[in-house]
This record gives structure tokens, sequence and C-alpha cells, in this order.
């Protein structure tokens, strides 16, 4: 996400370079490079060309301090401007209410009906919702079986009438449903089309006129750039909706949609899906997705993905076991599972501050620990809890299991001894260290 974007921003603030200070001739240039940066992310011209000529109206006459080089002021400058066309402020979503309604919109393949389930499982864990999920979409074949799907996956219930045609019913008998069964929310999955039209626009326009949502979000797919940008004002012309939801944003996507959407149809970006996982969504931030566009990375995005699979009482366990050098491969196994729960691998990568960049064009992805994993498999427990004892003729046996090769089994051992001693040594810390990850080729 963002590699291009960010490697051309980076090529235009290295013309500052070697000057004493910004002025109307150097920020120009830059600024030219900028702007073509932009819109080969497919960031919408106008928004490009108001975005730099206000960076240029705030750089030009800063006085820059003898400890700031020039570049480093309009890197802060460009940065404080990306945040602001993103939104400034996180903006959260409304879920209060008996129950509270969300009604999703969008076209077809953008993702709706996989993030409304994504939607439904973080209010449930991380708001302490109780979600009813409602099956509106009744003409794409299997939708509503996609949704139970998903529904089941979560552990959240989905409302459908299989004979009823009628969408505007289905979701009122939904919201009555919520109220006898005491859910206080119900996300609302419509219908898409591959095209706007007139049919469309109608039918989703009547189910919000008839149950009064707290929030109508628009899904977008991030993949179609200017297009998706173009798709949204349309929509909220007529739909008036209250936020944005960037779906596939894990993948190839030049940026586009989500410097521009915000400037076009003033409304802010909610929610953004960086995988297929039900946990692969969080909430925008605006100022943390301009650290990541200028590869300053995302820390605190990386933490709190961390913290949500940390495990206290797991933790003080897994201190003492460090602390007597007593750490396995059944631990090993767990921190691996934990770390694959946080997310794409890749992308927990690239937000360490500088790794970006270096993981770019590696072929990362989340099998990366298939053989790791498969040679701890092939181990007896009597071997996963006690390493020390795998010798030679075991680790051929092992090796021949797992469908590795000895130097793969071997190469495991050595870093998992590495591990360990490190372990040991920071034990007395209050934090236990991650393993690290194995060596991609």
């Amino acid at each position: 996400m963002f590699e291009n974007l960010s490697e051309r921003l980076e090529r235009s603030f290295k013309i500052l370079k070697g000057e004493g200070r910004i002025t109307e001739v150097n920020v120009a240039e830059t600024l030219k490079d900028v702007r073509k940066a932009l819109l080969d992310a497919d960031v919408n011209y106008k928004v490009a060309k108001t975005f730099t000529d206000t960076v240029k109206n705030k750089a030009i006459g800063q006085n820059v301090l003898t400890s700031i080089h020039p570049s480093q002021l309009m890197i802060k400058i460009v940065h404080d401007e990306l945040t602001t066309l993103m939104g400034g402020e996180t903006a959260d979503i409304n879920y209060e209410g008996h129950p509270a309604v969300i009604l999703m919109s969008g076209l077809q393949g953008s993702g709706k009906t996989t993030f409304s389930a994504k939607l439904a499982n973080y209010l449930k864990k991380k708001k302490n919702r109780a979600p009813l999920l409602a099956a509106c979409d009744v003409y794409r074949p299997a939708a509503i079986d996609q949704l139970k799907v998903l529904g089941e996956q979560i552990g959240v219930p989905v409302y459908c009438e299989t004979e009823n045609k009628n969408p505007i019913e289905i979701a009122q008998n939904a919201i009555k449903e919520a109220k006898q069964k005491g859910y206080n929310l119900v996300i609302i999955d419509t219908a898409g089309r591959l095209a706007v039209d007139e049919a469309m626009m109608q039918e989703i326009s009547a189910i919000k006129e008839a149950i009064n949502p707290n929030e109508t979000l628009f899904v977008v797919d991030s993949m179609t750039g200017q297009d998706a940008v173009n798709t949204a004002k349309e929509f909220n012309d007529r739909l008036d909706f209250t936020g944005v939801i960037l779906t596939k944003l894990d993948g190839d996507t030049r940026g586009g949609a989500a410097l521009s959407i915000r400037s076009v149809v003033d409304k802010p970006i909610k929610f953004i899906g960086t995988g297929e996982k039900m946990e692969a969504i969080d909430l925008f931030h605006p100022n943390r997705m301009a650290d990541r566009i200028l590869g300053m990375g995302d820390v605190v995005s990386l933490v709190e993905r961390a913290q949500e699979q940390f495990d206290e009482e797991a933790a003080k366990k897994l201190q003492r076991k460090m602390a007597r050098n007593q750490f396995d491969f059944n631990d090993f196994l767990a921190q691996i599972e934990q770390i694959k729960k946080m997310g794409n691998i890749k992308n927990l990568m690239a937000m360490i501050p500088g790794i970006g960049k270096a993981v770019k064009d590696m072929d990362i992805d989340d099998n990366a620990f298939k053989n790791v994993e498969a040679i701890i498999h092939s181990m007896t427990p009597k071997e996963r809890e006690n390493p020390d004892i795998i010798n030679a003729s075991r680790r051929e046996r092992i090796a021949r299991g797992s469908g590795t090769t000895l130097q793969e089994v071997n190469r495991l051992m050595k870093q998992f001894e590495q591990i360990r001693k490190t372990m040991k040594t920071v034990a007395g810390g209050k934090m236990p260290s991650l393993p690290g990850m194995p060596k991609f080729r």
C-alpha cells in the first residue's frame, strides 16, 4: 500500500537537499514533483493542485532552524497537510441506540457483505455490543448464504427471510427482532450493483428513509482508484451517507481513493479493510496513514495489534519460564500463532519505521511460518517440551516427517537456541519478547 507514492515523495524531498533555506524557486521544483507523484497515485487532479498550493503557501518564507534541514521542514508541512487532507481527526462510529442501526451501501464487489461481518465482529469484541446482521441483499445469488457463513464464523446471528424479496420489510423486521431478543446493534447488508443505476439508488434511499439508521456507511474498493471517488460522490449526492469504508487497502492500491475521497465528498473515512481475515479491520487514523505514506511506519498501530493478542496471565507464565531457561517449542508455537493473528506479516513489517522500503519487493505471505510449524508439529510432545534431547537422529526423523530438509531443521534449532538465550537475558523486563521471524529467501 502506497509504496510507489512513498518512493516518489522521497525523491521529491531530495530536491531540497543541500539547500540552505526554502525559497519560491526550490519549493516550486519540489512541489511540481509532489504533484506528479499524487497524480500517478490516482489522486483527484483538483485535490492534488489544492494540496500542493496549500503546502507552497505554508512553506515559502518559513524560517529554517540551524538544526533542521529544509527537506525535513518540508516533510513536516506535507505530513500535516496529508493528515488534514484525509480528515485530520479519527472519526469513530455512532453505535448508541436500542438498537443502533448501521446501513451498509456500495457497489457489488466492493467487499460490502464481508465488511458487514468484520464490523459486527469488531463492535462485538472491542465495544462490547450485541450485534445482529440483517441479510437484505435479495438479488445476488448466495448473498444470504455468504452472510450466514460469516455470521457463524464470528458468532453473530443473521436475520434473513429467504422467501421475502422486499428489502425494506426485511430491514424493518430485523430491527423488531433485535428489540425483542435484546440485540443492541443491527448491521444491514444491502444489495450492490455492478454500476450506479436509478433502481439501486431508489431502493437504498427507500431503505434509509424507512429505518432512519444511526450510520449510513459507503463501502468502496480502494483498488478502483479515482473511479471509487466518483462513485462515492454519486452515492453521497443521493444518500448523504455519514462515513466511508475503504476495503482492500492491503492490495496493490496506489492510494488515490484514500487521499481524495474526503475532499470530494466531505465525509470521513471511518474504517479500512486490511486483509481477508475477520480481524483485518482498523479505525482510520489520518495522522498514522500520513506517517506510512511518508515512510515513517506506524508503530502505534503495530503496538495496538500486539496488545489485542496479549494475554497478561500467559505472559507472566512465559516470563517465569524464560527466567528459568525453560522456554520450549510449545511456547515458540504459541508466539507464532499470536504474530499470525496480528495480520498480514508483510504489512506488519511495513509498520516498523525504515522497514517498509526494505520489504517492498520481498515475497512474504501468510504462509511464511509454514515450514517452521511443520517442523515443530513433527516433534514428539517430549521433544517440544525438552528441545535439548533433539539429537542428530531425531532431527533426521523430524525432517522426514515435516517434508523439509535436515538443513532447515538445523537452522530452526540454531535460531531457537539464539532466541532462548536472548529471552533469558531480557526476562527481567515487564514485556516478553516475541520470537524472531524465520529468514526469507
